[in-house]
């Protein structure tokens, strides 16, 4: 591990990265563009605090949990940072999920109170008497039933004079459930340090975010990805955040890009692909933009090749996960390889082992383990999955890859998506990014499937672009077409056209639903 030392004191809560901005003197600069709107750091800041108190007022015990249901508006930050300034736990959960999702975050985190914008709240309505822990709502911009509290007005009533919570840096700040691209959600407890972590390492190092910039993320705060990026990235130097509660459509991220001229640009490989599929954005200016940034899953070396011939910029593509909090693997500016994950975040470290234990070769794929200051340290309430996971300082991954002669990683699939065909590993991933260097495909998962003689094969689920039609020849054009790229062994024995591939919010492909299929 390259050396890296973290500087913060005992007694520490990591709402200071909101607040420190106040006695930098950055009390009147703009925190927040939203929409029309624009927050300065005083007003967010004392949004936060009225938040902190709000919730003591309403007399939660000490290290309650607060779900957030909320967009990407100014509530976010302020809801965020004003419940563990308080001493209170937030858990930000993704906001297109069904009532029995949100059930299940009540129940299993015991929260006692929800944050929510009205648009959602039938959401949450529905599902009230099944979680005997929740004692208060407070809804957002809308109405809710009887018995809950409105945002505003809760607001006016609370001081904005808010002390921290006599945290240790080691103490439980928040919690972030898993994105469940391999299953159901997980809780993933993050200490009051890891966001300092995050920060000092990725956020400077590679990013070098100055007080200057102003980010624009696609990925929304709700994901650990779109969390760094748009509100602790920004906040931690003093920079400004765009926020768009709306849905991270291609016309809406070049509307913002041009209206609001960030010079952080953060997005999922899948909207990268999506923004290029389109003629909307032949006429936008990225020239503000100094870094496009791209994770949660691997970026496919077409959709680089792509963006850059498009807009002369490179996309900064690494691997980062909700248990390590963001990103610890990541190309550079100027240093970028197509299709891998990049080299190490400077305080991060890792290892490569085979399926005895043992250090692979150079070249060779095997189950990634990662260690560093900002890996949770467990799940709530899953002692067996802790342990599966969080192996000492090691965190076990579940990817699988593969580091060349230069340092760079290599994404080959995840750890349970190893394909073994004819007697010979394949890795999904280079099949998708094969099949995605054909001018018909948009997007592709592979899978493993049964033929008719219930024998493992290759299957993608190819997603085409406008104006192609799925044929049997073109079937059989594409699976050539893999065959004249990689090693022909690794073609897709079958091929499913669909009209779109099951994701979670943050892009990521939900293959386990494919093989369900």
């Amino acid at each position: 591990m390259r050396q890296f030392q973290l500087d913060l004191p005992d007694s520490y809560n990591v709402s200071e990265i909101l607040f420190n901005n106040l006695e930098a003197g950055r009390g009147d600069k703009v925190a927040i563009y939203c929409g029309d709107e624009k927050l300065s750091y005083g007003e967010l800041a004392e949004m936060a605090s009225s938040v902190g108190r709000g919730l003591q007022d309403l007399g939660l015990e000490p290290g309650a949990r607060v779900l957030m249901l909320l967009l990407d508006a100014p509530a976010f930050p302020a809801t965020f940072f004003g419940s563990i300034r308080a001493g209170y736990l937030p858990i930000p959960a993704n906001t297109v999920l069904q009532p029995d999702d949100y059930s299940y975050f009540l129940q299993d985190s015991a929260a006692q109170a929800v944050v929510v914008d009205g648009s959602l709240y039938p959401q949450i309505e529905k599902i009230t008497s099944n979680c005997p822990a929740l004692k208060h709502i407070i809804v957002v911009e809308g109405e809710g039933a009887a018995g809950t509290l409105d945002w505003a007005t809760w607001l006016a009533g609370a001081n904005t004079d808010l002390d921290p919570a006599q945290t240790n840096k080691d103490d439980p700040a928040f919690l972030l459930y898993s994105s469940g691209s391999t299953g159901f959600p997980k809780g993933v407890i993050h200490l009051q340090h890891d966001i300092p972590y995050t920060v000092e390492t990725y956020a400077k190092q590679v990013l070098r975010i100055k007080e200057e910039d102003i980010t624009f993320s696609a990925s929304k705060a709700f994901h650990a990805y779109g969390l760094g990026n748009n509100v602790t990235f920004p906040y931690s130097v003093g920079a400004s955040t765009v926020l768009f509660p709306g849905r991270p459509t291609p016309q809406a991220a070049f509307e913002h890009v041009e209206r609001y001229h960030p010079t952080l640009f953060f997005a999922v490989p899948t909207l990268y692909a999506t923004m290029l599929a389109t003629d909307v954005g032949n006429n936008i200016d990225f020239k503000t933009v100094r870094n496009c940034v791209s994770a949660a899953e691997a970026l496919p070396p077409e959709v680089y090749r792509q963006w850059h011939a498009r807009f002369n910029l490179e996309i900064l593509d690494g691997i980062g996960s909700t248990e390590m909090l963001h990103i610890f693997m990541s190309n550079r500016p100027g240093q970028v390889k197509p299709g891998s994950s990049g080299v190490l975040v400077p305080g991060y470290d890792t290892k490569i082992l085979d399926v005895v234990g043992t250090s692979v070769e150079v070249g060779d794929s095997g189950d990634l383990f990662v260690k560093g200051g900002s890996a949770a340290p467990y799940y709530w309430n899953r002692p067996e999955k802790t342990k599966h996971t969080m192996r000492g300082d090691w965190l076990f991954t579940g990817d699988r890859y593969y580091q060349d002669e230069d340092g760079f990683f290599y994404y080959a699939g995840r750890s349970d998506d190893m394909l073994k065909v004819g007697g010979q590993w394949v890795s999904p991933i280079e099949v998708e990014n094969t099949l995605l260097e054909h001018s018909a495909v948009l997007e592709s998962a592979v899978v493993a499937a049964r033929d008719e003689a219930n024998l493992q094969r290759t299957k993608a689920f190819v997603v085409l672009h406008q104006g192609y039609r799925g044929s049997a020849e073109l079937a059989k054009e594409l699976q050539e077409f893999v065959k004249s790229r990689i090693a022909p062994y690794k073609y897709p024995r079958l091929v499913d056209f669909v009209e779109e591939l099951p994701k979670t919010a943050t892009g990521k492909i939900q293959r386990f639903r494919l093989r369900q299929e």
